[in-house]
């Protein structure tokens, strides 16, 4: 067996062993399959209803549809490097097993394989799944030739390489270059990086042209100026222009075509030189001391049991800088959300203004609510494996495994409930919402965000793994999978049965007429309901997750 393959068989065996156990029919693993696949058509009608309602207005409203196209393939490559980044730190130089591997008669260039294999699937896993039927509703709107759709796989799957070789290039190199002493340093640089790349791809796709058209002098200019290619620099560009000459003119640009395949390989064979050069002085900075001392308090304050235990989870989650660093990213992405809201053209729009501001913001709860679980998953969920072999001073103090679980959700609630009240309510601020919309939008997104953390929380003590090489490597296992598709189902039920309640009585109160008691009748059906199967839904994986830790011991 060559020595690629031996550095890639504990990971391999472990993923077999997780989805697929020796002596046992997958049951859970074709559930949870089955339950994806749900999802994924719910997102592909979704995609479908919107990308043919701009491609039914007009050639303009075609134009338009395969802009967004350009702007999603962007921001999914900028989220997707950055995230490469910061795993990357903990895969290639803070890893358990470098002590066993460094020593072990295999080359640097081995190591970067076996490296970017594992990355690349902690990370782009989620995008892949997700893009794939958002992309897919675009070849079924434009009545796509069968060959649309192994090219359309093969650029994500090329784009997905690309971002992961283009982040671990970053690292290996960031962290030659600057002689950091504490981790956190070499990851704060990795947060500047990317502020600095979304603005240059913000920059690049320059989304306030789409809602312009009085900068130019006729009209004939401006659809020339949005239908020009974004980015002829940037391999995400390319995949969508690529995927969208097909889309119109159905023939293939093998130069560019070229250039996405190309890439990866390109990419990887220069990150396999960088850690023939860089990986041993890197690793050797990286376990450096991290200096400084410890005074020890002549005294210590008295305090309760949960005021600990919160004090404790502040601390774990500061002192790994892979974890904290991140806030810069959820800071960016927000500025990034809020602003796309300045640049909607609703005064230009056919249809009345208010009614299309309060479509906005109703649809504006559930990617609110996609943010918040997306984020769950990485903060909330991998909170009580991340205690690793120290769990056992959990299990031994005098505290119950509830009140543990209830210390580390008010934690997590708090922040994530200020995090989705400043998207909702700045957003309808923006968009001068009021009225029953106003309502509606903070008081559902709150209810979704108490029960998404709780659900997180459970759903990280069920399937706790506590000798998970860091948080980003949990995010693989089937737990998070599990968590991911049962939160994005549940808002997906949340939005659905509120729309007819909520058009009812928003329509009731723009025109100013007074409300029926139907309409009162359905929308306290729905908030009775919202409310009971969101309790059901925290109570019982809470509840599950309390019980399998209490088994443990």
């Amino acid at each position: 067996m060559s020595s690629r393959r031996i550095l890639l068989a504990p990971f391999l065996w472990s993923a077999r062993n997780r989805f697929f156990p020796a002596g046992a029919f997958p049951y859970k693993t074709i559930g949870v399959a089955l339950f994806g696949l749900a999802i994924v058509v719910a997102l592909y009608l979704i995609s479908y209803r919107v990308t043919l309602y701009f491609h039914s207005q007009s050639e303009l409203g075609i134009i338009l549809s395969l802009k967004i196209f350009q702007m999603a393939w962007i921001v999914l490559f900028a989220m997707l490097v950055f995230s490469c980044m910061v795993s990357s730190v903990s895969t290639v130089f803070l890893s358990q097993d470098n002590e066993i591997v460094a020593a072990a008669p295999v080359s640097p260039a081995e190591i970067y394989g076996m490296r970017f294999f594992s990355t690349s699937v902690y990370t782009s896993w989620m995008m892949v799944v997700f893009s794939f039927p958002v992309f897919a509703a675009y070849g079924h709107v434009f009545h796509a030739h069968f060959l649309y759709w192994p090219l359309l796989m093969l650029t994500i799957l090329a784009l997905a390489a690309t971002a992961t070789c283009f982040g671990m290039l970053l690292v290996i190199v960031l962290v030659n270059l600057f002689p950091a002493r504490r981790t956190k340093d070499i990851v704060l640089y990795l947060s500047l990086c990317f502020g600095v790349f979304i603005y240059v791809m913000f920059r690049i796709i320059q989304p306030e042209e789409l809602v312009n058209p009085e900068k130019y002098g006729h009209f004939i200019e401006y659809l020339s100026s949005i239908s020009s290619p974004a980015g002829p620099y940037v391999p995400a560009a390319w995949a969508a222009n690529f995927l969208s000459t097909y889309l119109l003119d159905r023939q293939v640009d093998w130069l560019l075509f070229g250039l996405i395949l190309v890439s990866p390989f390109s990419l990887f064979f220069l990150g396999e030189w960088a850690m023939e050069c860089f990986f041993f002085a890197g690793y050797t900075k990286s376990q450096e001391s991290f200096g400084g001392y410890r005074r020890f308090a002549g005294s210590v304050r008295h305090r309760s049991r949960w005021q600990w235990i919160l004090s404790k989870e502040l601390k774990t989650l500061f002192r790994d800088s892979a974890e904290w660093s991140q806030l810069f990213m959820v800071g960016a992405l927000v500025m990034v959300y809020l602003y796309n809201f300045t640049l909607l053209p609703v005064d230009r729009s056919p249809f009345a203004k208010e009614y299309i501001t309060n479509l906005i913001s109703f649809l504006n709860v559930g990617l609110a609510g996609f943010m918040v679980a997306s984020l769950a998953a990485r903060f909330a969920y991998p909170s009580v494996g991340a205690e690793g072999g120290a769990f056992y001073l959990i299990q031994s103090a005098p505290i119950s495994m509830r009140r543990y679980l209830f210390t580390k959700y008010l934690m997590y609630v708090v922040p994530f409930t200020v995090l989705s009240l400043v998207l909702v309510v700045v957003s309808d601020h923006l968009l001068q919402i009021e009225g029953p919309m106003w309502w509606f939008s903070v008081v559902t997104s709150t209810i979704i965000t108490w029960t998404v953390v709780a659900m997180a929380v459970g759903f990280g003590a069920l399937y706790a793994d506590f000798k998970a090489e860091s948080r980003a490597a949990a995010l693989g296992g089937m737990g998070a999978i599990l968590f991911l598709l049962t939160s994005l189902a549940y808002e997906l039920c949340v939005i659905f049965l509120g729309s007819l309640p909520a058009y009812r009585i928003v329509k009731k109160w723009l025109k100013g007429s007074g409300f029926m008691k139907n309409d009162l009748y359905l929308l306290a059906g729905w908030v009775l309901a919202v409310l009971a199967l969101s309790f059901f839904l925290a109570f019982f994986f809470f509840r599950k997750g309390v019980r399998h830790l209490e088994d443990l011991e």
